[in-house]
């Protein structure tokens, strides 16, 4: 694979550049797309993708169905491409349910997550099929009182919150007092007023965190994970037909970061598996990721409209920033903000001998918006397009486009 300027410091990337040294994505230069739109773009490469969800099918034992919880990218091409590609999707609002079920039909299996699901919401998911991951004993009955003015039985899963994290995880969604879920304590609780005439009880989902790149950490996550719905299996009305294990694996953003060992994830699957075989009966066992899916496919293109000095500090202003990117500002769950991968991209693989210290910036009057603060990079001048890398995942939906009023950015599956 190429070897680039960010891969000095950051794990290496996965595209590939021109004979002159210009970024291509999925074979096509970085500067044609950015020329066909009105710059900024994020451009998702699906061959990335792919490659990211082959590489997931080779090293997990074939016990594991993957689905992809489409909150990390809800680009409809991009959702389309994932649906040929794994077994099933997990939405969070009515907005994506519906998007997911007018791209993918009725058949393919779809839950629905989230603290705060609206009563239309939860009728919307008995219309559309959909599986609801109950997350108290109040949205329970709610669910069961809507299904019984429907007439029909809802599909619902519980999602426990259990009393394990995951491990250095940068966002952790379980142990301790949290909106998610269910105590797993409560659970046996929850069964022993199981509406049974009206909810088809589906099993159990466990979310105990995301972005761990500790394969030691996300083993131990998976394997608590398993006995604990194992272990509630025995207050449930049947038999779970499903056990959701959550996701957590990592993306190497930042200087220093080293990718998730996938073939020992994989091996801890396995001997997970194997040492509760008995117990897991028929239940289908899922792993649901988004970020991973995503993020490495992703490069968001902004185009430099003016360049200054400041008491001795190089700025590159761009016509992009956090109002679609917030997480590469840093202000998207980083404590310390830290570096994304940046390129200048007809400079992708720089050839020297010109670079230069420079601060990439937004055009948001707001000192939190930077792309890049304090880094070495080709000589770039106006007009020149920067690359940010790792964009494919919490990008246009999980910043805020109304900031400012600026126009939304383009997108384009490449």
């Amino acid at each position: 694979m190429t070897s680039t300027v960010a891969d000095k410091v950051h794990a290496p990337l996965p595209f590939e550049a021109s004979n002159d040294g210009a970024l291509l994505i999925n074979g096509i230069s970085a500067a044609s797309i950015a020329a066909r739109h009105d710059t900024p773009v994020f451009a998702y490469d699906k061959s990335v993708i792919s490659g990211t969800i082959a590489s997931l099918r080779a090293a997990l034992p074939k016990e594991i169905h993957l689905h992809y919880a489409v909150k990390a990218n809800p680009f409809g091409p991009v959702v389309s491409l994932l649906a040929n590609l794994v077994d099933g999707l997990d939405v969070a609002s009515q907005g994506e349910l519906e998007l997911v079920r007018s791209l993918v039909g009725l058949e393919m299996p779809v839950s629905f997550a989230g603290p705060g699901k609206r009563s239309a919401e939860l009728a919307a998911a008995i219309d559309l099929k959909c599986c609801v991951n109950l997350e108290s004993i109040g949205e329970m009955h709610r669910f069961a009182d809507i299904a019984r003015q429907k007439g029909v039985r809802g599909l619902a899963a519980v999602r426990v919150n259990p009393p394990f994290d995951l491990r250095g995880s940068g966002m952790r969604m379980g142990g301790g007092a949290k909106p998610f879920g269910i105590d797993d304590t409560e659970v046996p609780a929850l069964f022993a007023q199981w509406p049974s005439d009206c909810l088809d009880f589906q099993g159990f989902h466990i979310f105990t965190g995301s972005q761990s790149l500790s394969a030691q950490a996300l083993g131990e996550a998976h394997a608590n994970a398993l006995q604990l719905a194992l272990d509630l299996s025995e207050f449930a009305p049947n038999p779970p037909h499903t056990i959701n294990m959550g996701g957590g694996l990592g993306v190497p953003y930042f200087p220093g970061d080293t990718p998730v060992d996938l073939s020992h994830v994989g091996q801890s699957l396995r001997d997970t598996i194997a040492a509760r075989q008995s117990n897991i009966g028929q239940a289908k066992l899922i792993l649901e990721l988004g970020r991973y899916m995503v993020a490495e496919a992703g490069v968001y293109l902004t185009r430099v409209i003016d360049k200054k000095t400041s008491r001795g500090s190089t700025f590159l202003i761009t016509d992009g920033g956090l109002h679609h990117q917030l997480a590469v500002s840093g202000n998207f769950g980083q404590v310390f903000r830290k570096n994304y991968p940046v390129a200048v991209a007809r400079d992708y693989v720089a050839k020297g001998p010109s670079f230069e210290r420079v601060t990439v910036v937004g055009c948001l009057c707001t000192p939190l918006d930077r792309l890049g603060d304090d880094m070495e990079l080709p000589l770039a001048d106006v007009g020149d397009v920067i690359a940010v890398m790792r964009c494919g995942a919490y990008g246009p939906t999980a910043s805020p486009s109304a900031f400012l009023s600026h126009p939304a950015c383009a997108e384009e599956l490449v």
